[in-house]
């Protein structure tokens, strides 16, 4: 994804969050490169990353989980998309 959008890439993705999971390890090497920056939290601790599991949260209104991603077409991602994006920050 890097490659195929170039220098809009640090744009798009300032900050990247996730857990220390093994198959996200390679992620820190974006920050080499770019100006995204990447950071780890610790597994299974939800807490210390409540704005993304909110957003999971209302996400999954619309895309259940269990459900395959791939069974929903990219109008229907995009409406997902915009809505969450749409929703105000807390203060």
């Amino acid at each position: 994804m890097q490659s195929e959008l170039g220098d809009y890439f640090s744009k798009v993705f300032r900050t990247i969050t996730t857990d220390n999971d093994p198959e996200f390890a390679r992620l820190a090497e974006l920050e080499t490169g770019t100006n995204t920056k990447v950071y780890f939290t610790h597994p299974y601790t939800s807490c210390e990353k409540g704005a993304i599991e909110n957003h999971n949260g209302l996400i999954r209104r619309f895309i259940p989980k269990g459900k395959w991603i791939s069974d929903y077409s990219d109008d229907d991602i995009l409406a997902v998309e915009l809505w969450a994006n749409r929703l105000p920050l807390p203060d």
